[in-house]
């Protein structure tokens, strides 16, 4: 399944003891908040690597950044999901920028706010040359909605490279959560700009972090000596 071309989203993640630990110490740095950007305008002017976050409201995106730099607050959900159009961005040791995109797909936002999101995000994605993946969250609990699909489709027009990390692993069955891995990575064949593992994530045990952390500090500068 999901090797149309040639590539295997069945596969499972491989990372040897040194990425894993390169991935703590990376993440093992101080974060902070350092810029909020609300229009293009306003980008911070960076050469830095950025990893930028994205996924429905309420998919967990908020936990996921604050397990993965094992800061309880660093990054907050909005009190109303849908409405908050800012890019935020996180330095993260002067190593590597985490970029915590707004969350799309909320129900009750208006169509205009869902047309802002798209064209703001597109600009941002084509214009931002030192963005080297995005992490696309994706409920492990509930089917892949058609708005996830309209924003894998964004990727593959601004030829961004992501990675589809389950959230909420804790709360399914491990039969559920099989069947649900295998249609994501169905669905990830169908992308050109999809990277081609999906990992699992528990932003509450603590589940797929180390592998994650690994894999975002391939793209961090090298320490100044």
């Amino acid at each position: 399944m999901g090797e149309a071309d040639g590539r295997d989203f069945s596969a499972s993640l491989t990372l040897s003891p040194e990425q894993i630990e390169a991935g703590r110490l990376l993440f093992a740095r101080p974060c902070e908040f350092f810029h909020g950007a609300q229009n293009i305008s306003q980008l911070p002017v960076s050469d830095a690597p950025e990893v930028a976050f994205a996924g429905r409201s309420n998919v967990g995106k908020s936990s996921l950044i604050n397990a993965l730099t094992g800061q309880k607050s660093l990054a907050r959900a909005s009190s109303e999901p849908g409405r908050t159009k800012q890019l935020n961005f996180f330095d993260l040791g002067g190593r590597l920028v985490l970029v915590d995109m707004p969350g799309y797909g909320y129900a009750k936002a208006a169509k205009s706010v869902k047309e802002d999101w798209q064209g703001m995000m597109f600009d941002y994605l084509r214009g931002r040359p030192n963005l080297r993946r995005v992490v696309l969250l994706l409920d492990a609990r509930v089917e892949t909605k058609a708005s996830d699909r309209e924003v894998m489709d964004l990727f593959d027009k601004a030829a961004i490279n992501f990675q589809v990390v389950l959230t909420k692993c804790d709360d399914v069955k491990p039969k559920a959560e099989e069947a649900r891995y295998r249609e994501v990575a169905a669905e990830m064949s169908r992308h050109p700009a999809a990277h081609p593992v999906v990992l699992p994530t528990s932003s509450q045990t603590g589940r797929g972090i180390p592998e994650l952390r690994a894999e975002l500090a391939a793209f961090a500068e090298e320490p100044a000596n």
